[in-house]
């Protein structure tokens, strides 16, 4: 067992000597060893290959590897928010939180190639990808305590994300309250989230303890898609 002094309770399945080796622990907290790429990087060599995935209307092919979310394909949530949101903002500062091997900042880059398209995750296999992935778009990867660490008042014109629903509420919570507060008046985000792992709670929450407005913009295929504006 290990006490997580974010969330302020213990977890079972993490060995202290995985939480002193992955200090990210701490702040996305796994849940299981088997979902490990929320909270920490993958030991051991990987099993890379290439994908071609249809990105908001265009095929284009990506790097994968195991150990990080969804190594197999595009996951069907990321794909209901990349179908049903519209255009970023053409310039600006973008955020993908929790990238994964970067599909939603590659599709931001793409789509804005005159923004800052940051991509954050706590794996840092996964930052690997998406810096691959995102080569040539000028995508910038990062963990995110140490974007914070550089740019403590980054501010934030919009953001986009699959959200970590699976390390749990404590956790997501203060992953949420880290980064919503950071966008600027007027700018939005948009999360999609599992309707059968919290959507309409989620929601509610937002509203309530960030105090932010916020609405369900888009339902498909057991997929909420959330839609926050900073205040």
């Amino acid at each position: 067992m290990l006490y997580d002094p974010t969330c302020c309770r213990l977890i079972q399945g993490i060995s202290p000597r995985a939480h002193a080796r992955h200090p990210a622990a701490g702040r996305w907290v796994g849940w299981t060893l088997v979902n490990s790429h929320y909270f920490t990087s993958p030991e051991g060599p990987g099993r890379r290959r290439t994908l071609t995935i249809t990105l908001r209307g265009t095929q284009v092919q990506v790097q994968v590897d195991s150990g990080v979310f969804s190594a197999d394909r595009l996951d069907p949530g990321t794909t209901v928010l990349l179908e049903t949101v519209g255009d970023p903002p053409p310039s600006g500062t973008l955020l993908d939180l929790g990238c994964g091997w970067g599909p939603i900042a590659l599709a931001l880059a793409r789509a804005s190639p005159a923004a800052r398209v940051l991509a954050v995750d706590v794996n840092d296999r996964a930052l690997e990808l998406t810096r691959l992935n995102g080569a040539g778009h000028h995508i910038e990867a990062w963990r995110p305590e140490e974007l914070l660490a550089v740019e403590p008042d980054l501010r934030l014109d919009a953001l986009w994300s699959n959200p970590p629903i699976r390390i749990g509420k404590p956790a997501l919570h203060q992953l949420l309250r880290t980064w919503l507060p950071r966008l600027r008046p007027g700018a939005l985000a948009h999360l999609v989230v599992a309707k059968n792992l919290g959507s309409d709670s989620l929601q509610r929450w937002i509203g309530a303890e960030l105090g932010l407005p916020v609405e369900r913009v888009a339902s498909s295929k057991g997929f909420r898609v959330l839609q926050v504006q900073g205040a």
